[in-house]
Order: structure tokens, then C-alpha cells, then sequence
């Protein structure tokens, strides 16, 4: 295809394919710090770097010198500063090329181990529980991995390779029991583990009256491919956190279609 002629530029699709990319790349970044320290911490990046620009336009040479330092370890610098959010954008670009939904992909990436999660993760003692916990006003906060991760979760909680159960899942979460405190974990299908203390989320855009295991949810679904069931304990309100976003009140009907949405 020949290439546009817009006077002294000539515009190719490839050009219109780069600034598309480079649009969408950016606009991704913007979802995942927004709201969020990032932002300030750019900002004064960006501020930092102009300050450069007009220091070597004035030519002066000590405060050029330092800044030029500065400037010269600024990836390194970027990759520290910014790690979590560069893992947030890997996770979010490995998400949507292998998702479950694209079997071809993950027949390449996995090979033949591919495990149907719906057929393995009977739903309904978790739906029941959830629901007699809501009514109950019984706080939880259940993780539904779909990569579980030992140095993540079981580290800083109890083990347990449990089966589910409803009578299980609410004995956790009692308020007389050891374990209610953190998060349960399920993966493959079973209880991987208990009492996990979660990565709290620094999304100031969140709600304040949402409290720590909301912001424990939406955190361990920014740093990770899981979706997260919420419980108050003091409104028994269902929420649900996915992809860093938490949605509150949900319906026991609509918990249920989320989750077997999501893992899918």
C-alpha cells in the first residue's frame, strides 16, 4: 500500500499501525497506575527530567553533571521504582494471550495438561457458604487462584489441601476460629490454604468505607491472575475484586455467574 503524502511526512499503515500501538501501550499503562502512588512517583520523574532539559539549555555544568548521572541509571531506576506495576502489565498482557478461553495458545504454552477448572470446582458449597456467611454477617475473603503460587500464599498462611465443603469453609471463617483471620486460597479444585495474609492494594480511588479485606482483594488481583469473594462483616454485603477492581453488593446469583465466568 502506498503511503499517504501529507506534505513534508509521508504516513505508511505501518506508521499508523506504531502510533496505534504506541496509543494503546500507553493507555494501559495510564489503567494500571491510576489512582494509585505511581502517579506522583511519575510525575516526579517526568519533572526531573525537564529540570534536565533546562539545566543543558542553560549550560550549567555541576547541576548537569549531577542530573546527567541521574538520567544515565534512570532505566534501572524505572524498573525498581515502578516493579510492581511492570509485573501488573505482564500479568495483564499474559492474561489476554493465554486466556482460557483461547485453547490453541494454551494447547502451545502448556501442552496437554490442561485441566477444565469448572469440572474440578464444584461451586455450590461455596455459593451456600457465602450465602449463610452474608446472612450471618461473618467476614471472609476467599481467593480463587487460577496459578497458585506457595511463596505468594502459603508461606505467611496454614496449609491445608483441603476438600471443599461448606461446613469447612464456614468453620474457617468463625470468629472463634484460629484461621478466620486472612484469606482462604482455592486452587485446583481444593483448599490450598488458610489464614493468608494478602498484599494490600495503594489505590486511592477505592471507597473509603471499604476496609482491609477489600483492599487485601484488590491487591492480590493486581499482582495476580485470581478473583477474590468478599464478605463485610459488617453490612454482610458480597463483593467481588477482579483485575484490580472491586465490585460491592453482588447478588448470591450473580457470585455465582462471576465465578464460573471467570474460570472459564
Amino acid at each position: 500500500m502506498e503511503p499517504f503524502d501529507l506534505g513534508l511526512f509521508k504516513v505508511g499503515i505501518f506508521d499508523v499501525i506504531d502510533i496505534v500501538l504506541v496509543a494503546f501501550i500507553i493507555y494501559q499503562i495510564y489503567n494500571l497506575i491510576r489512582g494509585t502512588i505511581a502517579v506522583n512517583i511519575f510525575i516526579g520523574l517526568m519533572l526531573i527530567y525537564l529540570l534536565w532539559i533546562g539545566v543543558k539549555a542553560l549550560n550549567m555544568q555541576l547541576l548537569s553533571g549531577i542530573l546527567d548521572k541521574v538520567i544515565g541509571v534512570g532505566v534501572i531506576a524505572l524498573i525498581i521504582v515502578f516493579q510492581q506495576e511492570i509485573r501488573r502489565f505482564l500479568l495483564l498482557i499474559g492474561r489476554n494471550t493465554v486466556s482460557r478461553k483461547n485453547s490453541f495458545w494454551r494447547k502451545v504454552l502448556l501442552g496437554n495438561t490442561i485441566i477444565n477448572d469448572t469440572d474440578q470446582l464444584n461451586l455450590y458449597p461455596i455459593v451456600e457458604a457465602c450465602r449463610n456467611m452474608s446472612q450471618a454477617k461473618i467476614g471472609a475473603l476467599i481467593v480463587f487462584a487460577r496459578t497458585y503460587e506457595e511463596q505468594v500464599y502459603s508461606n505467611n498462611g496454614e496449609l491445608m489441601n483441603a476438600r471443599i465443603s461448606k461446613r469447612l469453609l464456614e468453620s474457617i471463617f468463625s470468629k472463634t476460629s484460629p484461621l478466620h483471620d486472612g484469606a482462604v486460597v482455592i486452587s485446583d479444585g481444593i483448599i490450598k490454604a488458610a489464614s493468608c495474609i494478602l498484599p494490600l492494594t495503594d489505590n486511592t480511588e477505592l471507597p473509603e468505607q471499604l476496609g482491609l479485606r477489600h483492599r487485601a482483594a484488590v491487591g492480590i488481583t493486581e499482582q495476580s491472575d485470581s478473583i477474590a469473594v468478599i464478605i463485610s462483616e459488617e453490612t454482610g454485603y458480597i463483593s467481588i475484586a477482579s483485575r484490580g477492581k472491586v465490585k460491592t453488593n453482588v447478588s448470591v446469583e450473580e457470585l455465582e455467574r462471576t465465578i464460573r465466568k471467570s474460570i472459564n
